[in-house]
């Protein structure tokens, strides 16, 4: 079980700021475990679960899956890290307030904490990457009426939590509108004073 003394990094922002990217760059320079929620989802899909029929139902429309199933699949997680992780970075949870409370509540219950780094890119950036992605990958939530509802639902009930950690004093803005080697620098200065 995920112990004291570990650099935790909620790493927010819009579908398309890059998150994927830059913590593949984070792990590679702290060792941090990088949670995709995502990819979590997506496995829980390809096993063929009734759980996992349910999400890809939901995910499909472009909608998000309800807290209370993204919190158990979380601390599911959390309860499989090993004891030696230097870190967790979150990438995609939390995605709504109600989230951000039950994630503060389960890593103060391991001693630990979390700092937010929210990853800003214009929109018309955002949309060039995703539907760039969608013809490269196949992800068939990445077209332009998918990718505009993803947007809403993400200004209406994820940017919020911002706020949330703002209140806290654990919170950092990115400018991802720049490559993610420019981006990375900057959340390097920030981590290389957290993390010492």
């Amino acid at each position: 079980m995920l112990g004291t003394g570990k650099l935790n990094i909620i790493l927010g922002g819009a579908p398309g700021s890059g998150k994927g990217t830059l913590s593949d760059l984070i792990v590679k320079k702290y060792g941090l475990q990088h949670l995709s929620t995502g990819d979590v989802l997506r496995a829980e899909i390809a096993s063929g679960s009734e759980l996992g029929r349910e999400i890809n139902d939901i995910i499909s429309l472009g909608n998000l899956v309800p807290d209370a199933q993204m919190i158990k699949l979380l601390e599911n997680y959390l309860n499989g890290v090993p004891a030696d992780c230097r870190g967790v970075i979150f990438d995609g949870f939390p995605r709504t307030v109600e989230q951000a409370r039950a994630l503060t509540i389960m890593l103060a219950s391991r001693q630990m904490d979390a700092y937010m780094l929210d990853l800003f890119a214009e929109e018309d950036v955002i949309m060039t990457r995703l539907i760039r992605r969608g013809q490269t990958s196949g992800r068939a939530d990445d077209n332009y009426e998918t990718i505009k509802k993803r947007l809403k639902i993400y200004n209406d009930t994820t940017k919020p939590i911002s706020d949330y950690y703002v209140k806290l004093h654990k919170y950092f803005m990115i400018n991802s509108n720049i490559n993610p080697e420019c981006t990375f620098a900057q959340i390097d200065v920030i981590l290389s004073q957290l993390y010492k």
